[in-house]
């Protein structure tokens, strides 16, 4: 059997330890792993493993790198065939790991592979955070089988159905390990959100699939790192969505694709303005300066991932669908528009 290893990493988080942490060691196949990396916490998170999980992996960083180094730097010492990067609070649930193994196993191509993600409140419901499996628009929205915005649908075994995505969720991701290496892993750059969408389509540049697999289950909490309105949050969704299409859109499509999303990131800090939200428009603001200091090492990255038209990405205007023609499903959307190639 392959090797897995299923890596959550925590930061401040004893009490989603403590709440998730015994699903995990639970439902883990004789093949796998379960290792806690821990991001600098200052609370009692690795008092609280070494007491109640003394025989449980843990690899302790110095400080917080965000994320995405955060996983960088806890993989360099992990060796397994299969990487899992798994938030701290979901909860799992029997045989998740094993359907999921068992379809990469089936094909070299695929690289990433997600469970169905619902939520853990509203069982019943898909999960932002990933839902049924992720996509994109051509003009970098991204969007999940369940999920359009902030529109969640119900889980009625509509999308039941295993199939090839653009990403795979960073709260529940399988990850092919040398493909996480011949990529180079996340871009820690990013620090935090989007850089699995960012990751995923380097994957893709590079000639791999991520798929969704939904005879494997999560339940996730979600925004138990930042709350969902919060100007950071904002921030790091505003700036890291203009790095991961200036690192992998093709030549032909980057210039006008970056000028759209420069006039409707604006027309998006003005709504903010009107609803009364001052912090998240400064946030939209402060996300494109960065950007536009960033634009001298996104170049060298861009140069290294050499882009290329890929699939899987939604060629229809999303806002369009969703705020002018009403389409709050992922069923109603345009489907023949996913592009193949």
């Amino acid at each position: 059997m392959p090797r897995v290893a299923i890596v959550i990493l925590n930061w401040n988080g004893r009490k989603m330890l403590e709440r998730f942490l015994p699903s995990v060691t639970e439902h883990c196949p004789a093949y796998a792993e379960v290792i806690v990396a821990d991001n600098g916490s200052t609370d009692d998170s690795l008092a609280f493993l070494a007491d109640r999980y003394p025989t449980l992996r843990t690899i302790a960083l110095d400080r917080n790198y965000g994320f995405a180094d955060g996983y960088n730097r806890a993989l360099v010492e992990v060796d397994a065939d299969y990487f899992v990067l798994l938030n701290d609070d979901v909860e799992v649930t029997p045989h998740w790991v094993e359907p999921i193994i068992e379809l990469m196993d089936s094909d070299a191509t695929i690289g990433m592979a997600q469970p169905k993600m619902l939520m853990y409140d509203q069982r019943d419901t898909f999960e932002y955070a990933g839902g049924a499996g992720g996509f994109i628009d051509h003009r970098g929205y991204p969007f999940c089988r369940g999920r359009l915005f902030n529109t969640l649908e119900k889980d009625h075994g509509q999308y039941d159905d295993p199939c090839e995505i653009f990403w795979a969720s960073g709260a529940a991701m399988f990850v092919r390990s040398t493909v996480w290496r011949t990529v180079g892993g996340l871009d820690g750059d990013f620090f935090a959100h989007m850089e699995e969408i960012d990751f995923c389509w380097r994957a893709k540049n590079a000639g791999y699939r991520a798929v969704y697999c939904p005879q494997s289950t999560i339940y996730h909490v979600g925004g138990g790192t930042l709350p969902k309105s919060s100007p950071r949050k904002t921030y790091l969704n505003f700036r890291n969505n203009m790095a991961l299409l200036y690192k992998n859109l093709p030549d032909d499509e980057l210039c006008g694709t970056i000028l759209l999303r420069l006039i409707l990131d604006g027309v998006a800090a003005l709504k903010f303005l009107c609803e009364g939200h001052p912090k998240e428009l400064a946030a939209v603001w402060q996300a494109h300066r960065s950007f536009r200091q960033w634009l001298p090492q996104l170049r060298d990255k861009r140069r290294r991932n050499a882009p290329k038209r890929v699939s899987h990405i939604y060629r229809h205007n999303l806002l369009i669908d969703y705020y002018l023609r009403h389409l709050h499903h992922f069923s109603q959307l345009r489907l023949d528009k996913i592009a193949s190639h």
